[in-house]
């Protein structure tokens, strides 16, 4: 017999699941990338709790757009970790077919609209995909994914005020992971929480534990009903810290050791296992089991697209707007 219990428990394993998938995914491409076989990555390593809570709370046709740290969240919605690879190391069977590298891929059949390596680009575009299901009577919602550097841009309060004026159906969703490339956001912003920004355009507000999938998940399940219902801007700030570089290779030299230590003891996947095992939600060899499955996944995706072909020069002005 299915009782609510069960499927509660199934859903946070799957969560677990999906998180350690992309762990493994992004080390396995710091790994690619010190060898010199995959080009740029910003991993989102520390972030995962993050991605996970908020991309399983969208609906099939909801679109997201998306920043450099974007295979969690592509991952987390459904993408194929082999064809990613392919992309990040410029192969033809990448979804972008090895044109956009790490930093711009973008996946029609996920509604992944675009990914923005230009810190803020993808909010100067969400405005634009809210309009546009606005005015196609959708009812999908826009999300769009940014962090606190992002958030101290003048195009974070461009697109929140165009939002909140024309009642558009978009999700904000901050991932205040505390860095700015090399900067810490203590340096940038007097503020501890970017949703404090939402209030002077009457856009309602929330911030959550980031580490903790469960509290992401419910929260964003909230958000998202609330813009599907209202047809109006949301904001979610998920806190969080990134626990590596801002790119690789990146030996963090910046970065405070005592702050990145009490950080690591918060690691949104260690906490989350240690809570399964300690409510009898997961057993300890189905754990390991667990684990053992995704790293053989995510070597055989880095295999495939080792061994994938790079594109042809006929590729070369295909796919192109103009």
């Amino acid at each position: 017999m299915t009782t609510f219990e069960t499927v509660v428990d199934r859903e946070v394993t799957e969560a677990l699941e999906s998180m350690l998938s992309i762990r493994a995914f992004e080390e396995k491409s710091a790994e690619l990338q010190a060898t010199g076989r995959a080009g740029t990555m910003c991993t989102s390593v520390g972030q995962e709790a993050s991605a996970v809570g908020v991309i399983r709370a969208l609906g099939k046709d909801d679109l997201i757009l998306t920043n450099h740290r974007s295979a969690g969240h592509l991952l987390a919605r459904g993408a194929d970790p082999g064809r990613v690879f392919a992309e990040i190391m410029g192969k033809a069977t990448g979804y972008c077919k090895g044109k956009s590298g790490s930093l711009h891929i973008s996946v029609k059949e996920l509604g992944v609209v675009l990914t923005s390596t230009i810190v803020g680009g993808e909010l100067s575009l969400a405005t634009g995909v809210g309009l546009s299901l606005s005015m196609s009577g959708s009812d999908a919602i826009a999300v769009v994914f940014f962090g606190d550097g992002a958030a101290t841009e003048g195009i974070f309060h461009e697109a929140m005020n165009l939002a909140a004026v024309w009642d558009l159906p978009v999700l904000f969703v901050c991932e205040n992971n505390q860095w700015q490339a090399y900067v810490h956001r203590k340096e940038t912003m007097l503020a501890d929480h970017v949703s404090d920004f939402a209030k002077a355009y009457r856009v309602a507000a929330r911030t959550v534990d980031g580490n903790d999938v469960e509290e992401v998940h419910d929260a964003a399940k909230f958000a998202v009903e609330y813009v599907r219902k209202h047809r109006k801007p949301y904001l979610l700030e998920t806190y969080t810290y990134r626990l590596r570089g801002h790119m690789e290779p990146d030996d963090q030299s910046y970065v405070d050791k005592d702050e990145l230590a009490a950080w690591k003891k918060k690691d949104p996947i260690v906490t989350l296992e240690q809570r399964l095992l300690d409510n009898g939600s997961i057993e300890p060899a189905e754990l390991a089991e667990l684990k053992a499955s995704v790293a053989l996944r995510i070597e055989a995706a880095a295999q495939f697209a080792l061994e994938s072909p790079y594109p042809g020069f006929d590729e070369l002005t295909t796919d192109v707007y103009a």
